[in-house]
C-alpha cells in the first residue's frame, strides 16, 4: 500500500522564492560541511572573456516568449537573479555588470556594485538611475514591464534545472556575443566534469542512501524534479521525498518521522526550526548523527541553480562522504536486532 504523506501547497511568494533560490538567511553558526575541494573551486573560477571571443550580438526568445535583439553587445548590464549575475560572470562579462538585485553576492567582486532591491519588486528607478542597455530578470518580476516602456532592453530567463542551466548559458551566450566555445560550452563541460567528478568520490557503501535534503523553513523540501534533486540523482543517491509532490513541496514536520532517511541535509535556518519538529530526535538519522548543516554560502551555492552546479554537487558530496552510514552499519544493526 502506497504511504500518503501529508502535503501542504506552499503561497505564491514563498514557492517563487524557492525558484529564485534566495531562502536560508543568516543564522548562529553550528557544526557544518567543510568547503568543497580544490577542483570544484577550479570549475567555479571566473574568467576574463578575450576579445577574440566576442561576436556581434544573436537574437534570443525569452521565457516569456519574446524575442529580444540588441544592435551591439551591452556594456552596462543590471542583473535582478543570482543565477543570471553568477551566469554572467562565468561567461567572463561580471565587467558588464553594473548594478545587482539584494541577493546577488558572488563573485566577490560584484559586492562593490550598486544593489537596486529585490529580484521581483526592484526599484526602477535605481535600475533607470545605472542607465542599462540590458536588464536580465526573471519572468516572476513585477519590473519587466515598466522597464520596457521606459525603453531599456529587458530578457527574462529562469533556470529550474540542470537542463535549464545549460540552455539559459547558452541564451545568455548569445545576447551577450561571446563565442559557444569560449563561453557556454566550456563552461556547461566544465560542470559536467565537476559533477561527475562529485559522484566518483563517493564511496560505493554509500551509494543509494535515502535522502532528505530540506531547502527552507517550512519544511520546504527538494523533490527529484528540483534541480537539487537532480544532483542527487547523478550522485546516486535516493530521494525520500516522493516525485509527485513537485520539486519544493512543502511537508508536514511528521514527513521525517514516515520516511526515515539515512541522511538528512539542512540550511542553518532550517536547522533551528527542525530541532522543533515533532520527533526530531527519534529520527535514526538524527541518532547516528547523520546530519549535515550548511552553513549560508555553502547553501546559497546549493540552492542556486547555474555555474556553480559542479561546487554543489562536491559539497553534497562531501556531506554524503562523511556523514551516510556505511552499508555495513545497516548490516551491523540489523544483525543487533536479532535479524528483524
Amino acid at each position: 500500500m502506497k504511504v500518503q504523506f501529508p502535503v501542504f501547497t506552499p503561497r505564491r511568494g514563498v514557492l517563487a522564492a524557492l525558484w529564485l533560490g534566495v531562502a536560508m538567511a543568516a543564522a548562529p553558526a553550528v557544526a557544518q560541511v567543510p568547503s568543497a575541494p580544490s577542483a570544484a573551486e577550479r570549475a567555479a573560477a571566473i574568467p576574463v572573456l578575450a576579445e577574440s571571443a566576442r561576436l556581434a550580438p544573436q537574437p534570443i526568445t525569452d521565457d516569456r516568449g519574446k524575442t529580444i535583439a540588441l544592435a551591439k553587445p551591452p556594456q552596462r548590464i543590471v542583473s535582478l537573479l543570482p543565477s543570471l549575475t553568477e551566469s554572467t560572470c562565468a561567461l567572463g562579462l561580471c565587467d558588464r555588470l553594473v548594478g545587482v538585485d539584494r541577493y546577488s553576492d558572488w563573485p566577490v567582486s560584484i559586492k562593490k556594485l550598486p544593489v537596486v532591491g529585490g529580484g521581483l519588486d526592484p526599484s526602477v528607478e535605481s535600475v533607470v538611475a545605472l542607465k542599462p542597455d540590458l536588464v536580465l530578470l526573471s519572468h516572476a518580476s513585477k519590473a519587466a514591464e515598466r522597464l520596457e516602456a521606459l525603453g531599456i532592453k529587458v530578457a527574462a530567463l529562469e533556470v529550474k534545472s540542470q537542463a535549464g542551466v545549460h540552455k539559459v548559458l547558452g541564451q545568455l551566450g548569445q545576447l551577450l556575443g561571446v563565442a559557444p566555445e569560449q563561453g557556454a560550452e566550456r563552461v556547461w563541460r566544465a560542470l559536467q566534469a565537476g559533477v561527475a567528478d562529485a559522484a566518483q568520490r563517493i564511496p560505493a557503501e554509500v551509494k543509494h542512501s535515502r535522502v532528505y535534503f530540506e531547502v527552507s523553513r517550512g519544511p520546504y523540501a527538494a523533490g527529484p524534479q528540483s534541480f537539487i534533486g537532480e544532483t542527487l540523482t547523478l550522485l546516486g543517491v535516493d530521494n525520500v521525498v516522493p516525485a509527485d509532490l513537485g520539486p519544493f513541496p512543502r511537508l508536514s514536520p511528521e514527513f521525517l518521522l514516515r520516511a526515515q532517511p539515512d541522511v538528512i541535509l539542512l540550511g542553518n535556518r532550517s536547522m533551528q526550526a527542525a530541532t522543533a519538529y515533532p520527533g526530531w530526535n527519534s529520527l535514526k538519522a538524527i541518532k547516528g548523527g547523520h546530519l549535515c548543516v550548511f552553513n549560508d554560502q555553502q547553501s546559497y551555492t546549493i540552492v542556486r541553480p547555474g555555474p556553480r552546479m559542479a561546487e554543489a554537487a562536491h559539497l553534497i558530496a562531501q556531506c554524503l562522504i562523511d556523514k551516510a552510514p556505511r552499508k555495513t552499519q545497516h548490516k551491523a544493526q540489523h544483525k543487533a536486532q536479532g535479524g528483524r
